[in-house]
């Protein structure tokens, strides 16, 4: 038996730009961090030569085209895995909709257990190439690479997506206290709503042909290479007016990111002391993240107390094995 466990992660700056629409015309940057909430995988080897695979549902087949989990399924397929198999997986918080990348975080995470199952070493690197090659080579979803790099490396990154499809993840290093103090002004309230996020990056995707939503898309990764900048330089004082720019220019790149309800919840937040936000991931649901000044946390709170609060802490590790038997 062998066991993964495998991050979420939190995009504070530059999602959309991992789209290839934008990076291979303009190049892409994405600032971002892995969490203290995961998914794990477990696979072990069956008695006989069929294949069960369980998640919120349970599978039990006889060959490998007839699993109705399409990650499981190419995923098999990669490595070349025909049968005598067990797959099944729990998540610390919901799997879908969340704005934290689970489905990414839980390809990269069957990834590394088959490669071990195996008896095969797979780096970062591989699992978030491999990773990205089943989402959206094999399976055709509508999403960027920055969750499969970022749930497979794990900490604070800053992941560049070049016009040549390569991607170039570097750790973002700065003092033990400034992501303590970082943290400390960081609210992530769950709204409740979830959403598919192919279909709003598929909307996304057909905007970034035009000059205004690419300039802004630049934009975008201008102030993730500034505020990532900072971070290294142990400043995060305008990270919250930064969130708040960036908010102010996404909301605008596709009718699926936000809505009045949305929109409400967030003027809610500021004008309770809130200095910027965002909606984790590619909106229209899941998480909401806020940055205020610690005095203004009960505040906020207080007028968001219709959502459910959720504290986060940073996970140093990517995807690991947690078990081998």
């Amino acid at each position: 038996m062998i066991i993964s466990q495998t991050p979420f992660r939190v995009s504070l700056f530059g999602g959309g730009s991992d789209l290839p629409v934008h990076y291979r015309e303009h190049g892409g940057a994405v600032f971002s961090m892995t969490i203290d909430h995961s998914v794990y995988v477990t696979v072990s080897r069956k008695f006989d030569d069929s294949i069960r695979v369980s998640y919120s549902k349970t599978e039990e087949v006889e060959t490998v085209d007839e699993i109705q989990h399409p990650l499981v399924k190419e995923a098999l397929k990669l490595l070349q895995i025909s049968g005598g198999i067990e797959i099944t997986s729990v998540a610390d918080i919901p799997a879908q909709g969340t704005g934290l990348g689970s489905s990414s975080s839980f390809t990269v995470g069957l990834l590394n257990a088959l490669y071990t199952y195996q008896g095969r070493y797979a780096p970062a690197d591989l699992l978030g190439s491999k990773a990205c090659e089943i989402e959206i080579d094999r399976c055709g979803a509508a999403i960027g690479k920055q969750d499969q790099y970022a749930a497979a490396h794990g900490g604070i990154n800053f992941i560049r997506f070049h016009s040549d499809d390569t991607v170039v993840t570097e750790k973002v290093l700065c003092r033990p206290e400034t992501t303590t103090k970082l943290f400390e002004r960081l609210l992530f309230f769950y709204t409740g709503m979830t959403r598919p996020a192919s279909s709003v990056l598929r909307e996304l995707s057909g905007n970034l042909v035009r000059t205004e939503k690419s300039a802004a898309m630049n934009r975008l990764v201008a102030i993730a290479e500034s505020t990532c900048g900072d971070f290294r330089n142990n400043r995060i004082d305008g990270f919250g007016l930064a969130l708040d720019e960036a908010w102010s220019l996404k909301r605008e790149m596709a009718s699926g990111i936000t809505s009045l309800v949305i929109d409400e919840l967030y003027e809610a937040a500021k004008s309770a002391g809130a200095q910027g936000g965002k909606l984790l991931g590619a909106g229209g649901g899941g998480f909401f993240l806020f940055f205020a000044e610690p005095e203004n946390h009960d505040a906020i709170r207080a007028m968001l107390s219709e959502l459910r609060e959720m504290r986060f802490q940073l996970d140093p590790q990517g995807s690991r094995i947690i078990f081998v038997h």
